[in-house]
């Protein structure tokens, strides 16, 4: 094969390739192939540039064998860990006296890596969290068949703390099911029609009890005339009794939380029609250095108060994917001492 065909023919291939002859130097190399090892690597001895003990095997293996091989090949683009499956195929009458070469891929599979990676940290966090109350139950239930068999007063105790306990899974396990609901959902659009108020002041009675209880006080700031919009009403009220039961359970007792609701016709954020709910709270609020990751699954600002006032660590994880299932937005605004802002921006 003439060699401004080779080159041609490499250049075509819409991934990182590169092709090594029987000297083991490399004859051929893409824009992508440059970019990925380096600008002048053309006629070089292909193990100078690809310095990987399994990437160099798997050449040399391709060569020897006139067959292929796969490997990976590790890299990092200066924002992250990246990660290459290398395809090795050897090519008949090409270069070095027509001894042949062996071509060389390299395809990006790093979104694959860390989707691996997140099933596993997420399969990880279950686990933990499901074991958490599994070790109190059983710790539990074995001191209740031995010393405190005959202690009323210690089985009383226990049992309530293994109700809570077992309602805690109850709610991961619920959450989890959720969770996968909404985001098996995500990309269908709802279509039926929301009285957006009026959703809001049924979700804030429901919860009446609840802030009581804190000593908490209510309120809900609307317009007169109904917002009606395009949504899941089951759905969003999940997301705004999330937002209003965080705001009670988390902003202390004695404080309040107020529900405002403001529409717009040119929403800065949606670039269109648009109302904003804003959850409001006067808590001890969030260090900033918290806010960018509070919608991650399982990530607490503060793992054991969450823990104690029965959290998942997954609800705001399902706010998110619901506002993403009505094209809508998400901003938290928070200050230590000066308690929290969710404000959910949906179009109308």
């Amino acid at each position: 094969m003439p060699e401004n065909l080779l080159s041609e023919f490499v250049a075509a291939i819409p991934m990182p390739a590169l092709m090594v002859d029987q000297t083991e130097r490399i004859i051929a190399a893409n824009s992508d192939a440059k970019t990925l090892l380096a600008q002048n690597i053309e006629g070089r001895h292909f193990a100078t540039i690809l310095r990987q003990p399994q990437v160099i095997e798997a050449i040399e293996q391709c060569l020897r064998t006139k067959g292929t091989a796969k490997t990976r090949h590790l890299s990092n683009d200066g924002a992250q860990d990246t990660t290459f499956e290398v395809e090795c195929r050897y090519m008949n009458g090409v270069e070095a006296v027509s001894g042949g070469a062996m071509l060389a891929t390299f395809q990006d599979v790093t979104h694959l890596e860390q989707a691996s990676q997140m099933r596993r940290d997420f399969v990880a966090n279950v686990s933990h969290e499901l074991r958490t109350p599994l070790t109190a139950l059983m710790g539990f239930i074995e001191t209740l068949r031995g010393p405190a068999r005959e202690d009323v007063n210690a089985r009383e105790r226990f049992l309530q703390i293994m109700n809570d306990e077992a309602n805690r899974m109850n709610r991961l396990v619920g959450d989890l099911l959720s969770l996968n609901r909404v985001e098996s959902e995500e990309r269908v659009r709802p279509k039926a029609q929301v009285e957006l108020t009026e959703l809001l002041r049924s979700t804030l009675n429901s919860l009446r009890p609840l802030a009581e209880d804190g000593d908490v006080e209510l309120s809900l700031t609307a317009p007169d005339e109904p917002v009606s919009l395009a949504g899941d009403s089951d759905q969003l009220r999940q997301v705004f009794t999330n937002l209003v039961e965080n705001g009670i359970k988390y902003g202390g007792r004695g404080g309040s939380v107020e529900v405002r609701v403001m529409s717009s016709e040119r929403d800065s954020a949606m670039r269109g029609p648009a109302v904003r709910v804003q959850v409001v709270d006067r808590g001890p609020g969030i260090d900033s250095v918290h806010l960018p990751r509070l919608t991650e699954r399982f990530y607490r600002a503060d793992s054991h108060r969450s823990r104690q006032l029965g959290g998942t660590g997954l609800g705001l994880a399902i706010v998110k994917h619901i506002i993403n299932r009505h094209r809508g937005r998400l901003r938290v605004e928070s200050e230590l001492g000066k308690g929290t802002t969710f404000t959910v921006i949906l179009p109308l």
